[in-house]
């Protein structure tokens, strides 16, 4: 987002990163665009990085990954949903993965005397690809589609993590008990950044982010959200508009 000051940010979230998607003349083309990338991609592509994968086969994996943005990762449910075994499957999200078409999100884990959620999570990096693989075509149909919390939430992780650069690994973290963080920003000296994300004006820290922050303890705690203000929710919170952290990340 920082590369397009100039653009909507709406309207990066909606169309996603390629040039071609984004600056395209209205909604229609860029949708048109990224249908055409989704199909040479599966059909010339990606056989060339590995072994021969029918493209409706993995047309299909990508969109019950589209559906499943920001979940935990279950094989062996989408291996079921496909008719293929779970090696199979995991060979799938592999290659995506290597691709950089998908993310991985790992937990957390140390040693806390709690049970932590130890799946990663799963996200298509690039939200005007996810839309198309949802046939969201406009603004108003996302706003109203019941990916709209996971889309905004996937699009505010790669653009943090983007601008995060090498230094911070990230991760979330949850546990048993409910407690949960978004994305957790570990840096090289130990400090932790735990960062929530909201889809909505007037954002509010959930008691899981309370739980969680309690258990780990990060240097900074922010709240993600859509609007232009950044002001204290606690002494120790901070709703934060998404260029805003993305700006302090780059120059932390």
């Amino acid at each position: 987002m920082l590369e397009v000051p100039d653009r909507p940010l709406d309207t990066l979230w909606l169309r996603g990163g390629f040039p071609e998607s984004l600056l395209a003349r209205d909604d229609a083309r860029s949708l048109r665009w990224r249908r055409d990338f989704i199909r040479s991609y599966l059909e010339r592509d990606i056989p060339q990085f590995g072994p021969r994968i029918a493209a409706e086969t993995l047309r299909r994996f990508w969109t019950m990954l589209a559906h499943h943005q920001g979940g935990l990762l279950n094989t062996a449910q989408f291996a079921g949903n496909l008719g293929v075994d779970v090696k199979t499957a995991g060979s799938y999200l592999g290659l995506l993965v290597d691709l950089l078409l998908v993310r991985r999100l790992p937990p957390w884990h140390t040693n806390l005397g709690k049970r932590l959620v130890k799946s990663p999570k799963v996200y298509i990096r690039d939200s005007g690809l996810a839309h198309a693989l949802l046939n969201v075509a406009d603004k108003e149909t996302l706003l109203a589609h019941p990916v709209l919390g996971a889309s905004w939430q996937g699009f505010a992780i790669e653009n943090l993590i983007a601008n995060a650069g090498d230094m911070a690994q990230a991760h979330f973290y949850r546990s048993s008990s409910g407690a949960e963080i978004d994305l957790l920003l570990a840096w090289p000296d130990g400090r932790l950044w735990a960062i929530e994300i909201k889809r909505s004006l007037t954002p509010k820290p959930e008691r899981g982010f309370h739980a969680a922050c309690s258990d780990l303890a990060p240097e900074r705690r922010f709240i993600v959200y859509p609007g232009d203000e950044r002001y204290r929710l606690a002494e120790d919170i901070e709703a934060i508009p998404l260029p805003a952290l993305a700006q302090a990340l780059r120059e932390a």
